[in-house]
């Protein structure tokens, strides 16, 4: 699906990084924006084949993100985690809806959301929008409706849904499953401010 861009945030993923774009390359447009990574992940990004974009100092997630929806050329995007947990066969079915159903939001739902502060925060958005996994790392977007979020946020868990459905965007799932990874999971604090925009956004919808 050379019609999609797959938007990679990294930041100090070398290692990583290039078997993640080896195994998207060829289907699909890849663009890494490395987020001030102070390693290798940039020129090993560009090696396995991606296209790179630099941010000069570790902006974060959101403005990576951001960033990437804006150089992206195609009409879907698709946002893709850089340490390998997700399988890049599921790239085509979360963005494929966006054309056959005439969707502009789709989300590749986990199977078990592993951290208690990320349930917690999907289990408010629910409130309003009836989605199963609204934290998902895995997503499509119709390119219209990313380049217009604002997400002013700390991460998209819970926001970016309810700012789409704010938008009017029209939104499904499609079931995934995760890899294991050999990769530490810290305690996400910044869930815990993230929970103060869950609920300013809540209102918004």
């Amino acid at each position: 699906m050379q019609d999609v861009t797959v938007v990679v945030p990294a930041h100090n993923e070398a290692g990583r990084i290039g078997a993640v774009v080896d195994e998207l390359v060829g289907d699909h447009e890849v663009l890494v924006v490395d987020d001030g990574s102070t390693d290798g992940t940039a020129s090993e990004a560009r090696n396995a084949g991606a296209t790179v974009v630099e941010q000069p100092t570790n902006r974060g997630y959101i403005a990576a993100l951001k960033r990437g929806f804006r150089e992206a050329e195609t009409g879907v995007v698709v946002t893709y985690d850089a340490d390998g947990e997700h399988r890049p066969e599921d790239v085509r079915r979360v963005a494929e809806p966006i054309e056959t159903h005439d969707l502009d939001l789709v989300l590749g739902a986990r199977s078990h959301i592993p951290r208690p502060s990320e349930r917690l925060l999907n289990r408010l958005t629910r409130l309003k929008v009836p989605v199963s996994d609204s934290g998902t790392g895995l997503r499509a977007l119709r390119r219209e409706l990313a380049v217009d979020l604002e997400l002013d946020t700390v991460c998209t868990c819970g926001t970016l849904v309810l700012e789409a459905t704010a938008n009017g965007a029209r939104i499904g799932e499609v079931p995934i499953e995760t890899r294991e990874i050999d990769k530490p999971r810290s305690i996400a604090w910044g869930h815990a401010r993230q929970l103060l925009y869950v609920l300013r956004y809540l209102r918004r919808v």
